[in-house]
């Protein structure tokens, strides 16, 4: 085991041999527990990123480290070669909670697009050899792989990777009018985040997913939905489709799924299913049994109707705290949006000073879109800790108009 080492050793141990791709917050982050996390000199943080909406069972949660333990002393890994209970397991849950047909699991969510997009295209060259449009949003976020980066609507992440993938389309997210001027018989798919998350938090307004819902029936093209980062129960039900009463022919999972452990996956009707044969896809890692056990643990817990109930109670609770504080900063704060603990606070203003003031007071927020103060915290955060960030929040917002 290695020896500890101070935050400024180990600063320089990653300025000299980490490849330079993160803008990383001085903190080293040594444990958690709840709510909270604690870096290596002890100082405790409470944590309302949570891993940027992994650990929806906050840190240190006892059964699924009892979970992952147990099944680490059993076996870790023996490839998709073999079957495991706990992979069979999981993949039963996701296709009962989805309504939908078939799962695979992969290790990533940008593994997760990459089979959804792969697969989509091959259904529809089934149709059609130039069937091959994919249409997604503008400001969206599906990955770093190069198919999934071309598909996210942000030309920051294209520069400098061209050539990128054929095939994609971009049109602004709640604008149906432009969406049906853009398709055709020759779409394949259109992938949209049920919730913008990346992109600012962006609902879906009205009925808009109903009717691309309309829209890829009658092109007979495939809905994606893409809740790797709203799915989970973090919109206040388990998958946010749910919420919008509109049914995907492809949805894609990561991030909370294992409530920490790396995975992905993606579920598709049977129509789809059918598409792939053996061969056509697969992983090493993906699905491997100490990521579907703690899957399970998470696909038992999070789906529970009492769990989800308090998703919506705090997330309602702390909307209205974040919007109580839009109206008292109505200079600082443009608007507020979300839905259940997917909640985001459009500044005029950056807001990477206000998260730097955050995290010296003890509270960990995020900033995504360069103003927008993104709240992703533990699904199981109480009103009381809601209150504990905001109040943090209000000080800083304070010292801005004083």
């Amino acid at each position: 085991m290695s020896q500890k080492e101070t935050a400024a050793e180990i600063f320089a141990k990653d300025k000299r041999d980490y490849l330079p791709v993160f803008a990383r917050y001085q903190l080293v982050l040594e444990r958690g527990e709840g709510a909270y996390v604690y870096d290596n000199e002890g100082k405790k943080y409470l944590d309302f990123l949570a891993g940027i909406a992994v650990n929806v069972l906050g840190h240190g949660y006892q059964p699924l480290t009892e979970a992952v333990a147990g099944q680490a002393r059993k076996l870790i890994h023996c490839s998709n070669l073999y079957y495991t209970q706990a992979q069979a397991d999981a993949a039963s849950k996701l296709v009962k909670l989805s309504g939908l047909d078939r799962a695979f699991f992969a290790n990533s969510g940008a593994e997760a697009n990459e089979g959804a997009i792969k697969i989509a295209r091959k259904w529809a060259h089934s149709i059609d050899k130039e069937k091959s449009q994919i249409i997604t949003a503008w400001d969206s976020f599906h990955g770093r792989t190069l198919a999934t980066l071309t598909a996210t609507g942000q030309p920051k992440y294209h520069e400098g990777f061209e050539p990128l993938p054929g095939g994609f389309s971009y049109v602004h997210y709640n604008d149906i009018a432009e969406l049906e001027k853009m398709m055709s018989d020759k779409t394949c798919a259109v992938m949209l985040e049920t919730i913008q998350g990346e992109g600012g938090v962006y609902p879906p307004k009205d009925d808009y997913l109903k009717k691309v819902r309309a829209l890829c029936d009658k092109h007979k093209a495939l809905l994606i939905l893409d809740e790797i980062q709203a799915g989970i129960g973090r919109s206040g039900e388990f998958f946010a489709y749910d919420k919008y009463d509109v049914k995907p022919d492809i949805v894609t999972l990561a991030k909370g799924l294992a409530g920490g452990v790396p995975i992905g996956a993606f579920i598709v009707t049977e129509e789809v299913a059918q598409t792939f044969k053996p061969g056509d896809h697969g992983t090493t890692f993906g699905g491997n049994p100490l990521a579907c056990a703690a899957a399970n643990v998470v696909l038992d817990t999070v789906p529970e109707h009492k769990f989800l109930q308090q998703v919506n109670e705090v997330g309602a609770y702390f909307k209205d705290k974040l919007e109580a504080l839009r109206q008292k900063y109505s200079t600082l704060i443009k608007e507020v949006r979300g839905t259940g603990l997917i909640l985001g606070a459009e500044l005029t203003v950056p807001g990477r000073e206000i998260v730097n003031e955050c995290l010296k007071k003890g509270a960990i927020i995020n900033c995504t879109v360069g103003t927008v103060l993104r709240f992703i915290p533990p699904l199981i955060i109480t009103k009381e800790q809601v209150d504990e960030v905001l109040s943090i929040l209000d000080e800083v917002l304070a010292e801005k108009v004083s």
